[in-house]
């Protein structure tokens, strides 16, 4: 499976540069890109690989190994870049099927695209099933049954299994594929308004947003609640990622290259950073004023707090500066393995979320391991999600010379990730 940026012809930024034109790559460092078809914008596979792996240590017990995930540091975590991502290399690559094909062909496409992620989900769904439930009979221990959530499905495994399907019935860390289906359903028309009126379709999606605020607009669960991921609200990052992708970004592009937006982005990332200290060191909490607690309190995360999304946009704003699309680093063999986890985003989501609760298991049934198996069961699992990615790689070159990779849109808008 091949991802969007195998035939990316613009950048993360969206600012276009000459590959000949040195002059104007030294006038703006961190935004110049020079990319053809054949080249890869390796930025956006850095980013979600690198999303991936937080994924997977955030859904591990707490450890040592989980305070170097930047949720702990921040208002926002790796979904939001998935998020994002998911919306940007979608409309990147359909938005240009449809400027190309027309409406109806692109948006077949789109829904063929949506049925192979709904399909990547069921089969998440019965693994995940089947793992959680043979570890809870083998080891006769029914709380890893309650803790991922299956309880209903045992109780009633043909009303479960239904609602399963519905996507409304969900066991833990298996929200995000359900979020990512829901906001495709809508890329059709996100893309067609954007090609048109990218601004008023930008607008309309805040409106939506804040009329969920306002309203408290979401999803039924099952047996109970709501979507964790709401998407009503969730759709306005997804939006931002395609209005970025159809033109946004390059017409931003002089913003992200001012050293005002820069220092205004650090400033709030620094403040994020001492207001998510106070809840590690309680006696800090002196730190932030009354009146700001209960102003910014509760931070939601099911319905994408503003708070959450001001923080991903300095997070960007602030990589955007200091990690240009040439950067060497983005041919280091360090990095390698991130990015190839990055090209394959949906597979290797798929084997985190397996790999997530056999590394719980692992924890849960070695108490005394300490740190040390804390840190062996989070390294082994990304290195098997590498080596995972590496093979989806290697047999996408082997595909590819035997001529039988077939490079289709659908195959391009690979999945950004997911994850909770």
């Amino acid at each position: 499976m091949t991802s969007v940026t195998d035939h990316a012809a613009g950048a993360f930024t969206g600012h276009a540069a000459s590959t000949d034109a040195p002059s104007a790559a030294r006038a703006a460092p961190t935004q110049s890109v020079a990319i053809t078809g054949a080249e890869r914008e390796l930025r956006l596979d850095l980013f979600r690989g690198l999303a991936l792996w937080l994924i997977f240590v955030d859904h591990l017990p707490p450890n040592i190994f989980t305070w170097l995930t930047f949720r702990n540091y921040g208002f926002s975590d790796a979904t939001e870049i998935f998020i994002f991502i998911s919306g940007y290399t979608a409309a990147f690559v359909y938005g240009r099927a449809m400027r190309s094909r027309g409406f109806v062909v692109a948006s077949a496409r789109i829904f063929k695209r949506v049925w192979q992620i709904y399909v990547a989900h069921v089969f998440l769904f019965t693994i995940f099933l089947a793992e959680i439930s043979y570890v809870a009979t083998q080891f006769e221990n029914p709380l890893y049954s309650e803790e991922m959530g299956i309880l209903d499905f045992l109780k009633q495994p043909d009303v479960t299994i239904v609602q399963a399907l519905l996507l409304k019935f969900r066991p833990v860390n298996m929200d995000v594929l359900p979020l990512y289906i829901v906001l495709m359903l809508f890329l059709p028309l996100i893309i067609f308004l954007m090609q048109r009126k990218p601004d008023l379709t930008l607008g309309l999606s805040v409106l939506i947003y804040a009329v969920t605020w306002e309203f408290g607009l979401n999803l039924p669960a099952y047996p109970n609640g709501v979507w964790f991921f709401n998407p009503f609200a969730w759709q306005l990052l997804f939006v931002f990622g395609a209005w970025c992708a159809l033109g946004g970004a390059r017409r931003m592009a002089p913003l992200l290259s001012s050293r005002i937006l820069l220092g205004l982005a650090l400033a709030y990332l620094i403040a994020a950073f001492f207001v998510t200290l106070t809840w590690h060191l309680p006696q800090l909490g002196h730190i932030v004023p009354r009146v700001i607690e209960q102003w910014m309190y509760p931070i939601n995360k099911t319905d994408l707090d503003v708070l959450r999304f001001v923080h991903f946009l300095a997070i960007a704003a602030v990589a955007v500066y200091f990690l240009p699309s040439g950067w060497p680093g983005l041919k280091s063999p360090w990095l390698r393995p991130m990015i190839l986890c990055g090209q394959h985003s949906l597979e290797i989501f798929c084997i985190g979320v397996f790999l997530a609760f056999a590394g719980h298991f692992i924890l849960a049934e070695v108490s005394s391991g300490g740190a040390g198996i804390h840190f062996i069961v989070s390294i082994s699992g990304i290195v098997i999600m590498s080596a995972a990615a590496w093979v989806l790689s290697w047999y996408k070159r082997v595909a590819a010379k035997s001529g039988t990779d077939a490079k289709s849109a659908d195959a391009d808008a690979d999945l950004a990730g997911g994850g909770s």
